[in-house]
């Protein structure tokens, strides 16, 4: 899968299957309406019509189901044929795994995508979760050749046209997105550092025209960034906060996206035990899903000021970690008793989104982060955990992670209630919470959240992902998805319009500029 080029094409061309293998899925529902004329060139001459038609009516899906067609040269699978209200209508969850599973092998090979064009988004984003990038196997590095999978769309329902240039564009661009984040997910510490995490910010920002600014080391103490610096003091590679900005003319609202960015987490001396360390590898899951993001939405382009601020420590143990009982100054002004240095990521965080507030003077704080492990038992292994202090973007996150695949659920908000967690006889605040049976991801949100203040006037949305962040092994390069969505209608591009919670047919008759005045919302 490492030396996978993945390509989106409005039409694969005709090949027989031991030339180039190929996989046709989709809601049952859906494939029943694929004509034989638009698969024939694909299947035939090993596939006859009578094959392919008895294929489809013995598909029963359950959640899911395939038939192979020719040995193991042509399948057709069937995703679930509904979902429940709090998954998404693409089923892109059900749709990695079928790629994974059914895809036939081979250094060619195709896929055909049978669905709505409302499903075209998020289908496309789960494909590309079927193809991690990073390996470091020795098979891997000695297969010089590229392996090549084309997806080609048959789009079915009202809207049928064939995609166009620029949406095809939209996805591969999405894909790309998708796949940087969980390359660099995937990849060890020791290969992805601060300083190597730096070095992929630059290559983005290099790629886009934009300079990055970069705060690092004692630099960071001395300017007040003491959660960033107090995490990542005692690593051999110095903690640093990295901003990319593009700064359109005739921005409206200016948006910062702020990502957690620990490249590995011991726990400090609160140290993680040999069970619950593996992995840790993924706690900068947020900031890498902000990076692809920043990539993908600013290629297809972008109406407002965006920054990306990305938070970046290794939690790390040494003669100069921060100890349990050390009282740091944040950014805010605030201080913090620290009485878990394994709580580090809403320390770097609280820096990010003062900095995205004072600085950035930003109108829209979202903030990424695999944050807690109670994100999983909160909101499960598939859904993001949200937190907002305004009602209508919660409902925007969970309406665009339905159209994006990557899935999001609301957490309870209310600091009046859980604040209290953090208090401290020393300081402003503790840093992890007293009872741990009460809303453990809630609380943690909340800590970022007070260091802007609770009554903060812009929008501020915390988005956990500890657990959607991977399935097994592997990262999923969850969130890119979510964020090109939900900030969709601040785009150019029309596919991104249709699939934010505030869709291009919501605005068929709205007028231009009412729709482009100061504080464009999503919902």
């Amino acid at each position: 899968m490492a030396n996978v080029v993945l390509e989106f094409k409005a039409s694969a061309g005709d090949s027989e299957p031991p030339s180039r293998p190929v996989l046709i899925v989709g809601q049952q529902s859906n494939l029943q309406q694929v004509t034989w004329s638009q698969v024939k060139g694909k299947l035939q001459p090993l596939v006859s019509k009578e094959v392919w038609q008895a294929a489809l009516k013995g598909l029963n899906p359950n959640p899911t189901d395939s038939c192979p067609l020719y040995l193991n040269h042509a399948t057709v699978a069937a995703l679930p044929s509904r979902v429940s209200r709090h998954n998404s209508p693409s089923s892109a969850h059900f749709l990695s795994r079928l790629v994974r599973s059914c895809l036939p092998g081979g250094n060619t090979r195709c896929i055909v995508m049978v669905c709505e064009r409302s499903d075209v988004f998020a289908s496309s984003c789960a494909i590309s979760r079927a193809f991690p990038v990073f390996s470091r196997r020795s098979s891997s590095s000695r297969r010089a050749e590229k392996k090549h999978v084309t997806v080609e769309f048959l789009i079915v329902g009202q809207e049928s046209s064939a995609l166009g240039v620029a949406e095809l564009e939209c996805l591969s661009n999405a894909a790309d997105g998708v796949r940087l984040a969980a390359r660099i997910v995937d990849t060890p510490c020791n290969e992805m550092n601060t300083d190597h995490f730096l070095d992929e910010i630059k290559a983005v920002g290099t790629e886009l025209g934009i300079t990055p600014v970069i705060i690092r080391g004692e630099e960071l103490k001395q300017r007040g960034f003491g959660g960033i610096y107090g995490v990542g003091k005692a690593a051999e590679h110095p903690p640093a906060l990295a901003v990319l900005s593009h700064t359109p003319n005739g921005a409206t609202q200016t948006i910062a996206w702020v990502g957690k960015g620990i490249v590995y987490d011991t726990g400090g001396l609160s140290i993680k035990g040999k069970t619950t360390m593996p992995g840790m590898k993924r706690d900068c899951g947020g900031a890498a899903a902000i990076l692809g993001a920043f990539k993908a939405t600013i290629k297809q382009g972008f109406k407002d000021n965006l920054h990306a601020v990305f938070c970046l420590a290794e939690n790390s143990v040494g003669p100069t970690a921060t100890r349990p009982d050390d009282i740091h100054t944040l950014y805010s002004g605030k201080t913090v008793e620290i009485n878990n240095t394994d709580a580090e990521g809403r320390l770097v965080l609280s820096d990010g989104v003062v900095y995205a507030s004072k600085d950035l003077s930003a109108d829209i704080i979202l903030d990424m982060a695999t944050l807690t492990g109670a994100q999983g038992i909160s909101t499960g292994k598939y859904h993001a955990a949200v937190m907002t202090n305004s009602e209508q973007w919660e409902v925007a996150c969970v309406r665009a992670g339905r159209s994006s695949g990557d899935l999001a659920h609301p957490l309870v908000y209310c600091p009046e209630l859980h604040f209290s967690e953090f208090t401290s006889a020393m300081a402003d605040m503790k840093n992890s919470v007293a009872d741990r049976e009460n809303a453990q991801s809630s609380c943690a949100g909340l800590f970022i959240g007070s260091h802007l203040g609770f009554d903060w006037s812009g929008v501020w949305v915390h988005v956990d992902i500890a657990s959607p962040v991977h399935i097994g092994e592997r990262a999923t390069g969850f969130g890119v998805a979510l964020l090109m969505a939900l900030f969709g209608q601040a785009s150019d591009d029309s596919m991104l319009n249709r699939v934010s919670p505030l869709g291009a047919a919501s605005n068929m008759t709205e007028d231009p500029m009412e729709r482009d005045c100061k504080r464009r919302r999503l919902v």
